[in-house]
């Protein structure tokens, strides 16, 4: 990510520039008025910034995993589909690594529509395959999920200019369908896919009323009321709702938005850690770590752009003032 973006704008600048740079990039400072025109030069092209990064990530996800496939046995026992032999896995293990990896890596750094559709289709088949060997061995679903979600995230790359568009719905209309959207995103994210997690790794544990169940679902329901509290806002102040398909026509600088940037990551992010600290869950709480680092190096920087475009000069002067992750009072 770093040498992508900064081999962009970084030619003649300063020591300080560069580390004020990272520091805005990262969420953990605001721009000086003094330096705006030099970090503008460095991120005006953030969506080819944005899908370098996703790429180079998912390049380093996809090495990663067959890393630890072949280092871990309970790792590759967790990926297995019933009746389907370690052969047969393996057999894989090239596809992916010149497909998606190497195609990832190579897409990178360099420019291609078409590469991207090779990884997509890629992802694609792995998918299907994936669906079938659930449907016939009725199990495997840890590898399906997996797979799905990597066809989902290259949808959004290869994609993503289409995602966003203003709500003309009313706001009674933008409740419910807020409403619908919490729902369903709680229901995948905090408890199919942990689920899914918890049995495939066998670290199912019933609820115990111990310290770590308490922490846990105390920052849950802190979370929970955050990402209820700032979605609610979204649809009273900015006529819209949190989804990019159907999104605030004003910008949303009330309720939680006075103080951070992305309250609604912080709480999605919040709860997914609660849920790792209630089921003492090292895969969980890897889970909820990469669900941020996706977040804030590819769906971020999206999000930025699309809000820069539309509200200008006002969304400037509102980044500039608050930060992404930390609250200012």
């Amino acid at each position: 990510m770093g040498t992508a973006v900064l081999s962009h704008g970084t030619h003649g600048l300063t020591t300080r520039s560069v580390f004020a740079s990272l520091a805005f990039r990262f969420g953990l400072a605001t721009v000086s008025q003094s330096e705006p025109d030099r970090l503008d030069e460095i991120f005006h092209d953030k969506a080819v910034a944005m899908k370098e990064t996703g790429y180079w990530f998912q390049a380093g996800l996809v090495v990663a995993w067959w890393v630890s496939l072949a280092a871990s046995e309970s790792v590759f026992a967790a990926f297995q589909f019933p009746g389907i032999g370690p052969l047969a896995f393996w057999a894989f293990l090239i596809p992916d690594l010149v497909l998606i990896a190497g195609g990832s890596m190579l897409r990178a750094y360099v420019r291609s529509a078409l590469l991207e559709y090779v990884v997509l289709g890629a992802f694609g088949y792995a998918s299907l395959y994936c669906l079938n060997a659930s449907l016939l061995t009725g199990g495997g679903v840890l590898p399906t999920v997996l797979m799905l979600l990597g066809l989902a995230f290259n949808l959004f790359l290869v994609f993503q200019d289409s995602l966003f568009r203003n709500s003309t719905a009313s706001r009674p209309l933008n409740l419910a369908k807020t409403l619908i959207q919490v729902l369903c995103m709680w229901s995948v994210a905090l408890v199919a896919i942990p689920y899914v997690l918890l049995t495939s790794f066998e670290s199912t544990r019933g609820p115990q009323w111990d310290a770590p169940m308490f922490i846990g679902a105390t920052l849950f329901v802190l979370c929970g009321a955050l990402g209820l509290r700032s979605a609610w806002i979204m649809v009273r102040d900015g006529l819209g709702t949190p989804l990019p398909l159907d999104q605030a026509n004003r910008l949303v600088i009330t309720g939680p938005y006075r103080f951070v940037r992305n309250p609604m990551a912080i709480a999605g992010i919040g709860q997914g850690v609660a849920v790792a600290i209630m089921f003492e869950s090292w895969p969980i709480l890897i889970y909820a770590l990469l669900g941020a680092v996706v977040w804030h190096t590819v769906v971020r920087p999206v999000e930025e752009r699309d809000l820069l475009d539309r509200f200008g000069a006002e969304y400037e002067a509102y980044r500039n003032r608050l930060l992404c992750w930390w609250p200012r009072f």
